[in-house]
């Protein structure tokens, strides 16, 4: 009787664990998976937004760059099936494409603001650098 109610004490105290051995496990889990989302999905879907964002936005005049690396100005686009015409070199050729296919915008007030915002720092930087290195020619 004695073993009897030492092995139903152990049993209890092991189903005890292994309920809690499951719960760490799964948080772990959701952990991984939480991770997994915060790291490699959310940073694609948010560039495949901005990317959608650039192409709904062209307007006639905007010089852009294809991705096949054509590289134009709009003169005209056709919303009813996603279309653009572009038009090319010194001899004007015209060719159409799909929104789809464009992969800049080279129109430099429509660049994004964090391309704007890296070029004004780097010109400050050399600016003060240079100004820094003009000063001590100076003093020698």
């Amino acid at each position: 009787m004695f073993f009897e109610l030492l092995d139903t004490a152990s049993n209890n105290a092991s189903q005890q664990a292994d309920v809690w051995q499951m719960v760490i496990t799964i948080g772990v889990w959701v952990l991984v998976i939480g991770a997994a989302y915060f790291i490699f999905l959310r940073p694609q879907k948010k560039k495949q937004q901005q990317e959608e964002e650039l192409r709904n936005n062209i307007e006639i005049g905007d010089d852009i760059t294809t991705i096949g690396g054509i590289v134009g100005k709009v003169i005209a686009i056709r919303d009813d099936d996603e279309t653009f015409i572009l038009e090319t070199g010194s001899d004007k050729t015209r060719m159409r494409f799909k929104k789809w296919a464009i992969s800049s915008v080279d129109t430099p007030d429509k660049q994004p603001k964090d391309k704007k915002d890296k070029k004004s720092e780097d010109d400050k930087k050399k600016k003060k650098a240079k100004n820094t290195s003009d000063s001590e020619n100076t003093e020698e």
